[in-house]
């Protein structure tokens, strides 16, 4: 009867790819203790670098050979931290705070601004997960967490170093209005590029088009020269790379197919 049983399965938990998750974690919770103290540049650089173990973490773990359902749902946390809670509140300390130095209820909609962003990159995440291995790898359904992560730390970034000689509480709208279209955009239908080759499963999916790789040195050259103005400037484009395309496709319809 014992034969008959079948196996345990396997509890394995892989090192490798979890220590660039906890090192995206732990990027993530420095972001947030740094932007308490009111060090928002090193708070916004963190959450860049969480991105980068973010899109490291998943790789090593299929060239390995070491993806395990542990991992993707440990990953689905750290993103929550790093790329919904870490902006969320990096934006509060710099700008959405000063909000309540105009009243009462705006102060109110700043910390709701910052919370409603929060919401939505776990509601973006939950959704992706479910949605993973039924769409198109060419798309992201909705602007994906960590383009909207590098969104509002590149905007904080560009004018929180002084170069540009404005600060948060000057800029206390426009941050409210980039929150909230961030927040939005994550939620939203619209489809955003990924990058990736094709559709196909398996290593293939991981293919990019040529074009793509020859103009990675270019951007990284470009970004050299200033890299917060132009983080932001390539964050505003891929946001709006969006809803033009949306808004080019709804008015390609014919009128008869325009619901």
């Amino acid at each position: 009867m014992d034969e008959m049983r079948p196996k345990p399965r396997s509890r394995s938990i892989y090192l490798l790819p979890n220590l660039f998750t906890t090192a995206g974690l732990f990027a993530g919770f420095y972001a947030i203790i740094a932007a308490s103290n009111g060090d928002f540049v090193n708070a916004s650089i963190a959450v860049f670098v969480a991105a980068i173990m973010d899109g490291l973490d998943g790789r090593v773990a299929r060239l390995t050979g070491t993806s395990s359902e542990f991992g993707v749902q440990y990953d689905s946390l750290a993103d929550l931290v790093s790329f919904g809670m870490a902006p969320a509140l990096v934006m509060y300390h710099w700008s959405l705070s000063s909000l309540k130095f105009d009243g009462e209820i705006l102060g109110r909609v700043g910390w709701s601004a910052a919370f409603l962003y929060a919401a939505c990159a776990a509601l973006r995440l939950a959704r992706f997960n479910t949605q993973v291995g039924s769409v198109d790898k060419r798309w992201f359904i909705g602007l994906a967490s960590p383009a909207a992560a590098g969104l509002m730390m590149s905007f904080v970034w560009a004018f929180a170093d002084g170069n540009l000689g404005l600060n948060g509480e000057e800029l206390r709208y426009v941050a409210l209005a980039v929150t909230i279209v961030s927040g939005l955009l994550m939620v939203s239908r619209i489809r955003f590029w990924s990058f990736k080759g094709g559709a196909e499963k398996g290593p293939r999916s991981e293919r990019v088009p040529f074009l793509v790789l020859a103009l990675v040195p270019i951007v990284i050259a470009i970004m050299v020269l200033d890299p917060p103005r132009v983080l932001f400037t390539v964050g505003v484009v891929y946001a709006l790379s969006g809803p033009v395309m949306w808004a080019l496709q709804r008015w390609r319809q014919p009128a008869g197919k325009v619901q």
